[in-house]
């Protein structure tokens, strides 16, 4: 169960848990977030992304330029320089991957003629002590969809329709280790070298974790709170419709 769906009380007593345990210890993350549309009617290009150290947006790509571009205030040091043109090549290849994926996910699923969405999330986090853990997992259609498990070299479907991509994905072994490898190692190296490029930018920016926690409690208490104003508004509405096709239409009188 989410945060948001927490009843009031709960969350009044999260959120003094989290108050009282004060900042935890400083973790760094780097994740990547894929999204495309089959049909270009959904507003989205066939495939964008966007790269985030911590919660600082470094770079950006899409397919339509095939080109990696800077974001920020990031001092790369020239377009020829060797961690830019690793990155650049890096998000080329997920451009021919995420198509890829995108076409087996839409076969599996017999909707090769419909608009539909693929989001791709992946990335990893470093704690304090030099620990590592990652995480790689699809959605499709604003659902979750697939996750990948590094330590079984398996995917866990999230939904019975992705069970056919599942065992699909599950035969290539080398992918598997390939997907292993970036996680547990390349993804943790890429991060600590950007943390070495980007420390003054990400020194000026690193709210505590536990004060980002309180705010996306607050937040989401504030989405619900709408939704269900949304909602009583919607009933009003449907009882004045109702009314009126039993009783014919009618006007306000004006206030004298």
């Amino acid at each position: 169960m989410g945060l948001q769906a927490l009843p009031a009380p709960l969350l009044l007593i999260f959120l003094r848990t989290v108050a009282a345990l004060g900042p935890a210890p400083r973790s760094h993350s780097l994740h990547y977030l894929f999204m495309g549309a089959s049909q270009p009617d959904l507003g989205l290009p066939l495939f964008e992304a966007l790269g985030y150290v911590d919660d600082q947006l470094f770079v950006s790509y899409d397919h339509k330029s095939r080109r990696a571009e800077p974001r920020g205030q990031w001092d790369w040091g020239g377009a020829a320089s060797p961690l830019w043109l690793q990155l650049s090549q890096s998000l080329k290849g997920w451009d021919h991957m995420f198509i890829v994926d995108f076409w087996t996910i839409m076969d599996n699923h017999n909707h090769s003629k419909e608009s539909h969405t693929l989001q791709v999330i992946l990335g990893c986090e470093m704690q304090e002590d030099n620990s590592t853990g990652g995480f790689w997992k699809y959605g499709y259609d604003g659902q979750n969809h697939l996750e990948f498990c590094p330590e079984t070299l398996d995917w866990k479907a999230a939904e019975p329709r992705a069970l056919a991509t599942k065992l699909e994905w599950e035969v290539n072994k080398i992918r598997a280790k390939q997907n292993r490898a970036y996680l547990q190692k390349d993804c943790p190296e890429h991060l600590q070298q950007l943390l070495e490029l980007g420390r003054g930018i990400l020194d000026q920016q690193e709210p505590s974790p536990s004060g980002t926690l309180v705010i996306g409690v607050i937040s989401g208490i504030a989405v619900c709170f709408i939704i269900f104003l949304i909602g009583i508004l919607l009933r009003i509405f449907r009882k004045r419709q109702a009314s009126r096709g039993a009783t014919g239409d009618y006007v306000l009188a004006e206030c004298e």
